[in-house]
C-alpha cells in the first residue's frame, strides 16, 4: 500500500509568482523604452540650444560690424558744467538712434544702440540726456535740427504718436533719437519747444499741442465757419440792396 501524497504547501503560489515575474519583465522593457525616449528629447534640446547660440553669435557679429562701420562718428558731446535752468524735463525710456529718416538703420556707436531708461532736460544751451546703465550725452542747441511725433525707430514700433523723435547733427551725420515719456501727453509740448529752439515753423507743433490739450479740431469748428459764411453772405446781400435803393432814389 502506497502512502497518500500531499501537495506542497507553497505550490499554489507558483502561478502568482510566475505572473509577477512576467509583469516585472514587461515593466523593465517599458523603462528601457522611456530611457531611449528621453535621450531623443535631450538631443533635441541640445540642438535647439546650439541653434539659439548660433543666432545670438550672428546678431553679435552684425552689431560689431555696424560699430566698425560707424567708427568715424566722433565721441558724444558732454554737458557743460553749468547747463542752465531747465525749460522742460521728461522721464521715460530711450528707444535708440538711427540715421535721420531711416528708422531701421540703427546707430550703435558710443552706446547709442542700447535701450535704457532716460531723463531728458531741455535748457537754453541744449538737450541733456541722462541714461540708466548706458552713457548719457548732451546735444548743444546749435546741433538740434527739429522734433516730431512718430511711431517707430530702431526696430521698435509703438502706437501712433507714442514716440518723441529728436533730430540732431553730430560729426556731419543727421541722427534721429527716439524717446517715450511715462506720460505720452507731454510729447506735444516737447515738439513745440524743440521746434522753437531750432527756429523752425511752430504752427504744426502748436496744433499738435492744442489737440493734445483738447482744443477744437476741424470737425468742431465747422459749424462756426458755416455761421460766419452765412453772416458774410447776408451782409453782402444787404449792402447790394441798399446800393440799389440809393440809385433808384437818385433817379
Amino acid at each position: 500500500m502506497t502512502a497518500p501524497t500531499h501537495p506542497h504547501p507553497l505550490a499554489h503560489l507558483a502561478p502568482a509568482v510566475q505572473g509577477r515575474l512576467t509583469a516585472l519583465a514587461a515593466d523593465g522593457g517599458k523603462h528601457s523604452a522611456k530611457v531611449t525616449h528621453w535621450s531623443d528629447r535631450i538631443g533635441w534640446v541640445v540642438g535647439l540650444g546650439l541653434f539659439v547660440a548660433l543666432v545670438y553669435w550672428l546678431m553679435r557679429q552684425g552689431w560689431q560690424w555696424r560699430r566698425t562701420l560707424q567708427g568715424g562718428l566722433p565721441a558724444l558731446p558732454q554737458p557743460p558744467e553749468e547747463p542752465g535752468a531747465a525749460l522742460l524735463t521728461l522721464a521715460g525710456r530711450y528707444h535708440g538712434s538711427t540715421t535721420a529718416g531711416q528708422w531701421l538703420d540703427r546707430i550703435v556707436a558710443h552706446g547709442l544702440g542700447v535701450r535704457s531708461r532716460a531723463q531728458l532736460t531741455l535748457t537754453a544751451q541744449g538737450l541733456l540726456v541722462e541714461r540708466t546703465g548706458a552713457p548719457g550725452f548732451f546735444v548743444p542747441a546749435a546741433a538740434l535740427r527739429g522734433a516730431r511725433l512718430d511711431r517707430a525707430i530702431a526696430g521698435k514700433v509703438l502706437p501712433e504718436g507714442g514716440l518723441l523723435v529728436v533730430t540732431w547733427e553730430h560729426g556731419g551725420t543727421l541722427i534721429d533719437s527716439g524717446f517715450r515719456s511715462e506720460h505720452a501727453a507731454e510729447h506735444a509740448a516737447w515738439v513745440a519747444a524743440l521746434t522753437r529752439t531750432t527756429g523752425g515753423d511752430t504752427r504744426q507743433a502748436q496744433g499738435a499741442h492744442e489737440e493734445a490739450q483738447g482744443a477744437p479740431t476741424g470737425a468742431d469748428t465747422a459749424p462756426a465757419r458755416a455761421a460766419a459764411a452765412t453772416t458774410s453772405a447776408s451782409t453782402t446781400a444787404s449792402t447790394t440792396a441798399t446800393t440799389a435803393d440809393d440809385k433808384e432814389g437818385a433817379r
